[in-house]
């Protein structure tokens, strides 16, 4: 078993995990058809997604913030996003199952670690997922749909997150009390006792455009590389260039308070898997996906 030391926004994790392996390599064997049989065509996958109306708004550390702001969230600068959609939920075990055609238990498995599972069933999110694993489910959902679903941009993911348009300038995605709209390590306990797992998508308070579980429950891989902040006015924004590691956001079932804060910026190798990441979609509005292409 892998021992890796993980440094989320100067607080350094110890956390038990494995690298992904090819996905190609984890797609579960199609089935031969019958001579003379057609293909059953399979129906598209249900996926809700939210509407968000572009704007302006101050990314990072901002007064309702409070003093828990890392300096990575530093300095608040001013962005501008376009018009997009993001995910109601994170993506399910459902979803994933309907599209890779795998499911949470073989997720596990491919791990080589003999881990646990952290919540199982249809409505829960997907875990033990690698940045990836998610572009690879990406590129098979955009196949079978004809459209260009994407993850957001961590410009993207904060706008959302905060409300967009319609944001009330909450500590959390949602409200100012972190029981209100997140599962995390103060409540995620099963049954009320301590052993901690995800919970089911969308059972925690949505936030002022209707978005669940940005805070809490998994965190969520997004498009960018991690890297610094600067102070310029930025128009969509998508990350640097160059680095290694790529960005998570929104905090999960395994932590403390403070990663839950709508400007906490974690980050990971792109291939690492864990039973406390999982990601979300967004998908640009039509005549608006070549750049993100």
């Amino acid at each position: 078993m892998k021992k890796l030391v993980i440094i989320l926004s100067g607080v350094l994790f110890l956390c038990v995990c494995a690298t992904a392996q090819n996905p190609a390599q984890n797609a579960a064997p199609e089935a031969p058809l019958k001579a003379g049989s057609q293909p059953v065509p399979e129906p598209e996958p249900v996926i809700e997604m939210v509407f968000v109306k572009g704007g302006t708004f101050t990314m990072g550390c901002t007064p309702e913030q409070g003093s828990d702001c890392d300096d990575n969230a530093r300095p608040a600068h001013q962005v501008t996003v376009g018009d997009f959609y993001i995910g109601k939920y994170e993506v399910t075990q459902k979803q994933w199952r309907e599209i890779m055609g795998t499911n949470i238990r073989q997720l596990r498995d491919n791990t080589g670690e003999g881990l646990p599972l952290y919540g199982l069933g249809d409505d829960y999110p997907v875990y033990y997922v690698s940045w990836y694993d998610a572009q690879e489910f990406l590129a098979r959902l955009n196949d079978k749909t004809g459209k260009n679903y994407r993850l957001p941009t961590e410009a993207e993911w904060e706008y959302a997150a905060r409300g967009g348009n319609q944001s009330r300038g909450y500590k959390y995605s949602g409200s100012n009390a972190i029981e209100e709209t997140a599962w995390y390590y103060g409540n995620s306990g099963e049954g009320g006792s301590s052993n901690l797992v995800a919970h089911l998508v969308g059972t925690r308070k949505g936030n002022e455009l209707g978005i669940h579980d940005m805070t809490g429950n998994v965190w969520e891989w997004v498009s960018d590389l991690y890297g610094d902040y600067g102070d310029n006015p930025q128009t969509n924004p998508e990350g640097p260039d160059t680095g290694w590691l790529y960005v998570l956001r929104g905090g999960s079932w395994f932590y403390h308070a403070k990663p839950m804060l709508l400007s906490f910026r974690g980050n990971n190798d792109p291939m690492i898997r864990t039973g406390h990441i999982g990601f979300r979609l967004a998908l640009s509005p039509a005549g608006d996906q070549e750049k993100f292409k």
